[in-house]
């Protein structure tokens, strides 16, 4: 293959598997034509995978391009586009309703992680952030600085924990971005466990709170005894239904969404009372819902549970009065009336280890009666002193 001038262009000629071919190179310059001439060369000799033919295929003119790369039979890669956040978005979603599917995973877990990465792709939006390639660490460090800021920012701010869930759940998120073949690494850095702030512990009411939201409760009187008596969570409290209340037995049994555990809660006096007048009241069919809103009749939401508790606080001037505060406000009442922690447990739904972290530390009677125990004359240095008064005995000389 040899290089020639021909009018005012240089060409390019030869044999290519037997085949003769010409071709201009598009240039007068020689020494631009040699490199030219070497670099076709090169491109034919390593094949489909030459680094010289996106480079030729930008200098070389059309025609004399394609008459290359039909005699060796390349063919350009077909271009890709970058994935974008959208795609992840539609991936993850597809993973939490198989999760759902399969019986993993509550549909109000479901809710929560959605509201996660709600907030994420605000966050995204608020940048112009679309290629799934531009949401690096250093991305996700600053959509950290500003989750805290819109978490701080609500009125009712829990000086920022739900932080370490949000976290988490991104973590999550970008997990099915790596196993998708999405993403190389994941770029999310947990923030520690959910749960595992020392100070994130149980927000129980005390007595003198319990007592003003139980004056004002008016229309929410129920759900509040609900609560109050129950410690079930808010996706639990709305769900139940009058099939699982048994006035015969004087219980309440359900299997809880999160968990997918059965707890047996014994009806407290109040309670039965108030789900015994609003059973004449309503007439209910089994599968209707305890928890119905006073203002449509409709059945409770969840939300709608949030924002009436809430609001039965600011009546009561108990803020920050949120539906889980019960749940904790029964779990250490039980400790503090000499219950175990197996039986907070059971009752709750929880595991006995949670109850230890998240409650126990709220009761004194538990901590006053470890004092008594540690402060007891029985026990190992009461055999000790024995051993000692017996020695001193022995080793007394003589008067």
């Amino acid at each position: 293959m040899k290089v020639y001038k021909r009018a005012s262009k240089i060409h390019f000629g030869g044999y290519i598997g037997g085949k003769r071919f010409r071709i201009s190179l598009g240039t007068a310059n020689e020494s631009r034509a040699a490199d030219l001439k070497r670099n076709i060369e090169n491109a034919i000799s390593r094949g489909n995978d030459s680094q010289f033919w996106p480079e030729l295929r930008r200098v070389l003119p059309p025609q004399s391009f394609r008459t290359i790369a039909m005699l060796v039979g390349y063919q350009e890669p077909i271009a890709v586009s970058p994935l974008e956040w959208k795609d992840l978005h539609a991936a993850y979603t597809l993973r939490l309703r198989q999760q759902i599917a399969l019986g993993k995973m509550a549909e109000s877990t479901r809710q929560r992680y959605n509201h996660t990465v709600k907030s994420f792709e605000d966050f995204l939006t608020e940048r112009g952030i679309v290629e799934l390639l531009k949401i690096d660490r250093p991305l996700i460090e600053a959509y950290k600085v500003w989750r805290r800021a819109k978490i701080m920012e609500k009125k009712f701010s829990r000086s920022g924990r739900g932080l370490s869930l949000d976290v988490a759940i991104l973590h999550g998120l970008f997990a099915v971005a790596v196993e998708n073949e999405m993403a190389s690494k994941n770029p999310v850095r947990m923030e520690g466990r959910p749960g595992d702030n020392p100070e994130a512990g149980a927000q129980p009411f005390d007595g003198e709170a319990l007592g003003k939201l139980r004056r004002v409760a008016g229309p929410d009187l129920l759900a509040f005894l609900l609560l109050r008596w129950t410690g079930l969570r808010g996706s639990d409290a709305v769900r139940l239904t009058w099939q699982e209340v048994s006035f015969e037995h004087k219980e309440i049994e359900r299997v809880t969404q999160k968990r997918r555990k059965r707890v047996i809660v014994p009806l407290n006096v109040e309670l039965q009372f108030a789900l015994e007048a609003e059973f004449e009241r309503s007439q209910p069919h089994p599968s209707d819902r305890v928890l119905l809103n006073p203002g449509t009749n409709r059945p409770m939401t969840r939300p709608r549970l949030y924002q009436r508790m809430l609001a039965l606080g600011k009546r009561a001037g108990v803020p920050n009065a949120h539906p889980h505060r019960f749940r904790d406000t029964l779990a250490v009442d039980m400790l503090e009336k000499g219950a175990s922690p197996y039986d907070v447990a059971k009752t709750l739904g929880d595991t006995i280890e949670t109850v230890e972290k998240h409650y126990a530390p709220f009761t004194k009677e538990l901590r006053d009666r470890v004092r008594r125990i540690m402060e007891n004359g029985e026990g190992l240095e009461k055999t000790l002193g024995t051993f000692r008064s017996q020695s001193q005995l022995t080793n007394q000389k003589p008067s």
